[in-house]
């Protein structure tokens, strides 16, 4: 697998990545353990960047990614994103990027992915009231 930088900071990264959002949401229904073995696959295959959002699912795409890399945190570049804001029974709320809300939403996307760091974080969408 070709590996790539992502930014100037030094992040690297696979060519390939793996966007997860269809595991939990918007393209059928969900099998837990096909998704888990889609990501194993994949980085077994060299893949080591992962995407994801708090709003798949809503939240539950963070929880799947993070059971995925339990045991193999080390080897896989994680990302996650974070602004479009969306409540427990998954209704869409807005989009918010003020400080007060990226700071919530980090500490619970690290606690759903039970990881002690997100090595890239971002908007989804921009809040254009921040």
């Amino acid at each position: 697998m070709h590996i790539r930088k992502l930014g100037s900071e030094g992040l690297e990264v696979s060519a390939l990545g793996l966007g997860c959002m269809g595991m939990s949401e918007f393209y059928g229904s969900r099998d837990e353990a096909e998704a888990v073995a889609t990501i194993h696959r994949a980085l077994d295959l060299g893949v080591t960047f992962l995407d994801t959002a708090d709003m798949y699912g809503p939240f539950t795409n963070e929880v799947l990614v993070g059971k995925a890399i339990a045991d193999r945190r080390d080897k896989v570049v994680l990302a996650t994103k974070f602004a479009n804001v969306r409540g427990e029974n998954g209704e869409y709320l807005g989009i918010r990027g003020d400080a007060e809300y990226v700071r919530q939403a980090c500490d619970a996307s690290l606690k759903r992915l039970g990881v002690d760091h997100i090595d890239l974080y971002y908007q989804h969408r921009v809040d254009p009231e921040t």
